[in-house]
């Protein structure tokens, strides 16, 4: 079955296990695997890899599309296998590293990282890990259910290892669109137009001779592990869309919307599972990453058609999905990262940007990775390419965590990811502040009284007022103004008490 696969009939005898791939491994390498979001991961060489570093820790620069499935991340972090790492991820060992110092963690925007590759900024592909479903006549890879970075990797890489993943159906193939930017300078615009354009291959092109191993696996990708909707979650999802039903009343949207962007997580998937509810029709998506609610939303009838670079799904929709193939051909299109998040394209189609926050604060800074500034949560991901470049820039989060010891509107954030000059709109559960045309003193007061937890709002208009009589464009005051996250260091919540 592998060997009907492989359509070039002198790779057969690059057919290998991981064991001995995973001795083409030298230490101090770089490494790019596929894997965007636990989608089109490599599933045998990070565990042959562990096993090789029982010997001697390898100390590799990986790099990726963004987090891994199966436990990758932790078991190669916890091997000595990883000594740095990019542009993104979501394991819990692997954090406990990043956070310790044990690993090199370069948080990165999702459109960046092929980009420094290709200006050679980051040290050069040595080996490309990426799965496949298939390898064509002319020995180019057909991508599972991810793109990510791979097309990059192997346009670089001295050697390639394909993992072909024969729990990947065939008929995956025809869904890609493999398009790479030429090198500056000469670069030439990118030549999409409109969320379902096709601009490229359907496999990633690369020199069968730089092809040095080929593994076979048959294992699924890790489900998805969103939580289904809750009470907030609904009710952000329905400021959301009484939002987006004022913008289309006000004559700045058509009923079909701009093309939509979800974050990977469980409030922006909620978000979009909320629009199934909605009058909106002949809506379309240009994202990174497609999870259970676009499927959702495709099957209603709602979503024309979707763009992104990964497929990341529950295992029941997973199941859905690929028995229904045939349905969602002509409505899919996986791309490149660099093509899905760039800032050229967003910017033309106008993006709505629907990202997660940990923490917002009065006057629109959003922090999405570090928790009390310090310690790295998963990383900025792609939502710093829509929030800049997008036509909106929608952060959505649950007012209060910890059972209601955190509030996520603090008088200033403790990390900055998103400026106040990228955010447009903060939603919580209790309401929604459009922060368009706002000076940052006319912002404080709709973001305390739409968004705060009701718990938290004297606290904060108290310290509000009190900024105020200091005076200034942005008032503060800062001996207090990271006062509520030493607080909560300190007594175990952000209230006075």
């Amino acid at each position: 079955m592998a060997q009907a696969r492989v359509r070039r009939p002198e790779l057969a005898a690059r057919f290998m296990e991981a064991q001995d791939a995973a001795r083409l491994f030298r230490p101090g390498m770089t490494v790019g695997m596929s894997g965007f979001t636990k989608a089109g991961d490599a599933k045998a060489l990070p565990r042959a890899l562990v096993e090789r570093a029982r010997g001697e820790p390898l100390d590799l620069t990986l790099i990726t599309g963004a987090s891994l499935g199966n436990d990758s991340d932790g078991l190669m972090a916890n091997a000595g296998v990883i000594a740095r790492r990019l542009p993104f991820q979501a394991d819990a060992s692997l954090r406990r590293k990043i956070n310790t110092g044990e690993v090199m963690f370069i948080d990165q925007h999702l459109s960046e990282t092929a980009e420094q590759l290709r200006s050679g900024v980051l040290p050069a592909i040595d080996i490309a890990v990426i799965e496949a479903c298939a390898i064509r006549e002319d020995g180019s890879i057909v991508p599972t259910m991810a793109v990510g970075n791979s097309a990059s990797f192997v346009q670089q890489a001295k050697q390639v290892i394909i993992e072909l993943n024969l729990a990947a159906p065939v008929a995956l193939e025809g869904l890609h669109d493999i398009y790479v930017p030429r090198p500056r300078p000469g670069r030439e615009p990118i030549p999409l137009t409109h969320p379902g354009q096709r601009i490229g291959a359907t496999a990633i092109a690369v020199d069968p001779a730089r092809i040095a191993a080929i593994v076979v696996t048959n294992s699924p990708d890790s489900p998805s592990s969103v939580l289904p909707p809750d009470t907030e979650t609904d009710a952000i999802a329905r400021h959301v869309i009484a939002f987006l039903e004022g913008e289309v009343s006000a004559g700045r949207m058509t009923p079909q919307l701009l093309p939509l962007q979800a974050g990977i997580g469980t409030i922006a998937n909620a978000v979009l599972h909320g629009l199934t509810q909605s009058s909106f029709r002949g809506l379309t998506m240009y994202s990174e990453v497609l999870q259970d609610s676009a499927i959702e939303l495709l099957d209603a009838g709602q979503l024309a058609l979707a763009s992104a670079s990964s497929i990341t799904l529950s295992a029941a929709t997973h199941e859905r999905f690929i028995a229904n193939l045939d349905k969602y051909r002509d409505r899919i299109v996986l791309r490149p990262q660099e093509v899905s998040n760039h800032p050229e394209i967003v910017r033309r189609l106008g993006i709505i940007g629907l990202n997660t926050a940990l923490e917002f604060d009065i006057y629109g800074n959003v922090n999405s990775t570090h928790v009390g500034g310090t310690h790295m949560m998963n990383g900025i991901g792609g939502s710093g390419d829509f929030a800049r470049n997008g036509e909106l820039a929608i952060f959505v989060s649950k007012s209060e965590a910890k059972d209601g010891a955190i509030s996520s509107v603090v008088p200033m954030v403790s990390h900055v990811d998103h400026t106040e000059h990228d955010v447009d709109v903060l939603v919580t559960e209790w309401g929604l502040a459009d922060l368009r045309g706002l000076a940052p003193r006319e912002r404080a007061p709709v973001i305390i009284e739409h968004c705060a937890h009701p718990a938290y709002r004297a606290q904060l208009r108290d310290y509000y007022e009190r900024a105020l009589l200091r005076g200034g464009q942005t008032p503060h005051l800062l001996e207090e103004a990271l006062a509520w996250h030493e607080r909560y260091r300190r007594t175990g919540t952000m209230q006075v008490t």
